[in-house]
This record gives C-alpha cells, structure tokens and sequence, in this order.
C-alpha cells in the first residue's frame, strides 16, 4: 500500500513561487499622486487671486492725469564760433534759459547735456553752464567722446 503526496500535483510542500502573478510588486501606481497634486493645483489658482496683501481701502478718486513717462534730456551744443544751438535750433545767451525752460516744460528738474566742442572757448561754455545753473537747473552734464584705447606698453 503506498501513500500519496498531497500537494495537488504541485511540487515544493506547500510553498509558493513567486512568480508573475502573484509577487511583489515593484512599481509604485503615480496616478493617485497625480491625482492629488491636480486638485491641489486648482484649488491653489483659484484661492490665490483672493489672497490680497494688505488693508481693504476704497481709495479716492481724483481729475490728476497719469504721470509723464521721462523725457529725452535737453542737449545744449556750443560750436567753436561760440554759437550756441538748443536741440537743432540756434540761440543766442540771452535766449538760452527762455529755450531750455521752453523745451523743459518749465520743469528745472529736467537733465540738461552739455556738448562743448573741443575747441570751443572754454569761457562760453562756462557761461552756459552758469545761465542754466542759475536759472535753476541742477541736473546739468557735459557730454564728451571717450578716447580711443591704448594699448599696454604704448
């Protein structure tokens, strides 16, 4: 009389292979994550045009037009005759803050450019720079060519 092996036909003693089906897994399923990380952006787009900085206040309302956005400075050129021209136009010393403020607007606080030629007299330069200073510009500059540069050793 012999005995049978129970098992089913499979061999091993009741342990299981891990096989396909039945192993671990070894890949992670995202698309919960993804899922979460999607209603959390939307949830964030539209609570975030309602997180304002600041105090609520009803601000007044006024006739002012918008500000001015900056202007081209003023360029004053001083030829070697001694001519002086405001922009493109040709004017004399006694014309020239009546010019300036004109092309200014009346604003003193406008940049003013001074362009004294290289061989210019150096006193009527000075001059224009004094009548625009004395007429309350303070933003004034001299314009110059920056040299050519030199090599080490020259």
């Amino acid at each position: 009389m012999g005995m049978g092996v129970a098992g089913g036909g499979r061999g091993g003693g009741g342990r299981r292979r891990r096989g396909s089906r039945g192993g671990l897994m070894s890949e992670i399923n995202v698309t919960p994550f993804v899922d979460v990380v999607l209603v959390l952006l939307i949830v964030f787009m539209v609570a975030a045009p309602m997180m304002t900085v600041g105090v609520a206040i009803d601000l007044p309302q006024t006739q002012a037009r918008e500000m001015e956005t900056p202007r081209t400075p003023i360029t004053v050129s001083v030829t070697p005759d001694g001519i002086i021209y405001v922009g493109d136009d040709q004017v004399g010393v006694d014309g020239l803050v009546a010019a300036v403020a004109s092309e200014a607007n009346g604003d003193t606080e406008s940049r003013v450019y001074v362009r004294g030629d290289a061989t210019a007299n150096y006193g009527m330069v000075m001059q224009v720079m004094g009548a625009l200073s004395g007429a309350g510009y303070s933003r004034i500059g001299l314009i110059t060519e920056q040299a050519p540069a030199q090599g080490v050793g020259q």
